[in-house]
């Protein structure tokens, strides 16, 4: 046998390489890819930049008044100041702080609502999967943009209305995919391992069954967090966003009768930040797809 040799009088056994568990893989994927390391670094400055933003470490003076009103781009003031003399940088700096927020708290919400509800419509089926089928359907068939607003005006403006008109509308697509995943998962082997043992459905359903479609849920996480942000761009063009601190959407909003006037650097700072959130996010989230699930991977 090639994998037993004697050493020294002793028999040496080689069981051959040791197979690496799904995350572990993923993981070691995840680090030979540049692009996704450098991706994960860009989000992780501006996770940094909305905490010192938040401990009120950095930005924490945004409505003071720093300069003449309307100042262009300068050495000083990288992005110029608006209309009150304020800086554009600092009111950016602030709205990565409600982005980063709404992001992370918008796509938890919707995470968790689809999570639950496909697992207990893939889990159990019959009547429960057919009712949760027939709602997450009949909710779907309304426009989002109509609901964000529906729920924007019943809740009334401000960051947490956001988070949840925001959170409420999206987690459809999440609960379609995780009851697909549970149907195909509760039949197999482990499963009924666990059920001969007398494992509750509970613990056949969240210790068993819900880890091992972990990735479903990190990879929607991550689509979820940048479209939340981008649609918090829709809801302050409404007039529906946060109104006592300045959002990205909320300065591209303001920039649409400034750029009349020439002014064009406050539309550039939010875009730009935006951008560079968006995109990081979009790149990490495809690598940590095709990292967790090869047969996905250039589709």
């Amino acid at each position: 046998m090639d994998n037993v040799a004697v050493l020294d009088g002793e028999l040496i056994i080689d069981e051959g390489p040791k197979s690496k568990s799904l995350w572990r893989h993923a993981f070691d994927t995840l680090l030979k890819d540049k692009v996704a390391v450098i991706s994960f670094i860009v989000v992780s400055i501006y996770a940094l930049l909305a905490i010192l933003t938040a401990t009120g470490m950095l930005a924490a003076d945004w409505a003071k008044e720093v300069g003449s009103s309307y100042s262009p781009p300068s050495a000083e003031h990288i992005f110029g100041t608006d209309i009150f003399g304020r800086s554009v940088l600092a009111k950016a700096l602030v709205g990565t702080k409600i982005a980063m927020s709404i992001g992370i708290v918008t796509a938890t919400i919707s995470v968790v609502i689809g999570v639950f509800l496909g697992a207990i419509a893939g889990y159990f089926g019959g009547k429960t999967d057919e009712v949760i089928v027939w709602f997450y359907t009949t909710f779907s068939s309304v426009p989002d943009i109509m609901l964000l607003i529906a729920i924007t005006l019943i809740l009334g403006k401000g960051l947490f209305a956001v988070y949840l008109a925001l959170g409420l509308t999206s987690w459809v697509t999440v609960c379609r995919l995780v009851r697909g995943e549970v149907i195909r998962h509760k039949d197999r082997e482990y499963v009924q391992a666990a059920s001969a043992i007398g494992g509750s459905h509970f613990r056949r359903l969240f210790i068993h069954i819900l880890p091992n479609i972990g990735h479903i849920m990190i990879i929607n996480f991550t689509l979820l967090f940048q479209t939340a942000i981008k649609s918090e761009v829709i809801l302050a063009y409404l007039g529906l966003s946060v109104q006592d601190a300045p959002s990205w959407g909320k300065m591209i909003d303001d920039s649409k009768l400034e750029l009349a006037r020439g002014v064009w650097w406050q539309l550039v700072a939010a875009t730009l930040f935006m951008f560079g959130i968006v995109l990081a996010f979009n790149l990490v989230g495809d690598a940590v797809r095709d990292a967790l699930d090869p047969k996905l991977k250039g589709k």
